[in-house]
């Protein structure tokens, strides 16, 4: 497991935000974690922020409202991370730029996507939220994974439950990793996460999806317990100019459980190379 370098803050809409950001002078790229409990951009992106960085990408990772160490905002709702989002890349003041979302987090990128011209490419790791709906089956492993994270409440011993379920290999399961993931899912930022459960979910985006006019690489785990590898064909079969890698043995944290290779696909696909 990597060392993440101090964050930094920012003013966005009003709430003090938490970024990481390494690398200068190569193709931006922003980075925006899911939301699963403990989901934060130095616990998410912790093993690809430096690597990236080092392949000539300029990386830009934050904290979303009542995540990880930015403020916790008086809006809970989708809306307002969108909004968060949008001015966050604003506030980097990015020209032109890519995108990566991991779970919930592609679903935001890809509603960026979609209304920004300065959008490059576009990576989307692991969003059966984003994907379309598929069959009973894989509909039915969806409500259960959904389940079982909104029953957590924050202890070592749930967060390391979760964690099992999150990655493949369990011996990146680290005491350091479930205390990290613990402590960015207890206290304030858990009742954050309830407060989120009680808002209205978005409308659901797969018709608008054909609109996406930039690369779009698409990455999955094949052993992803609450987003089949089906609504991965799905979304890709949606999505034009996209391609899909799925990894092996990967579960839903593919950028955790195949870091090396993770990054060097995303860094090829960023930087053209």
């Amino acid at each position: 497991m990597q060392t993440v370098a101090a964050g930094q803050f920012v003013d966005v809409l009003g709430l003090k935000t938490h970024y990481l950001t390494a690398g200068r002078g190569g193709q931006p790229l922003v980075l925006i974690h899911g939301g699963a409990p403990g989901a934060s951009a130095g616990l998410s992106w912790k093993n690809n922020i430096e690597p990236l960085a080092e392949a000539g990408i300029e990386v830009y990772a934050f904290d979303q409202p009542g995540f990880g160490h930015t403020e916790i905002p008086s809006d809970h709702s989708a809306a307002f991370r969108l909004a968060h989002a949008r001015a966050f890349i604003d506030a980097m003041g990015l020209g032109s730029y890519s995108l990566m979302g991991n779970s919930a987090g592609s679903d935001v990128v890809a509603r960026i996507a979609l209304e920004d011209d300065r959008v490059q490419r576009l990576v989307l790791v692991a969003s059966g939220t984003l994907a379309p709906v598929g069959s009973a089956a894989a509909q039915a492993i969806s409500k259960a994974h959904a389940e079982r994270l909104a029953a957590y409440t924050p202890s070592l011993e749930n967060a390391r439950a979760i964690s099992l379920g999150t990655l493949y290999h369990a011996e990146l399961v680290t005491d350091a990793f479930v205390q990290e993931r613990y402590e960015m899912s207890s206290g304030a930022l858990y009742e954050a996460s309830l407060e989120r459960r009680k808002q209205p979910r978005p409308e659901k985006i797969y018709d608008r999806l054909g609109g996406l006019r930039m690369e779009t690489l698409i990455i999955w785990g094949r052993h992803d317990g609450g987003a089949s590898v089906e609504k991965a064909l799905l979304l890709f079969e949606t999505i034009p100019h996209a391609q899909l890698h799925v990894f092996s043995e990967s579960a839903h944290w593919v950028m955790w459980d195949e870091a090396v290779r993770f990054n060097r696909l995303v860094s090829d696909f960023v930087t053209g190379g």
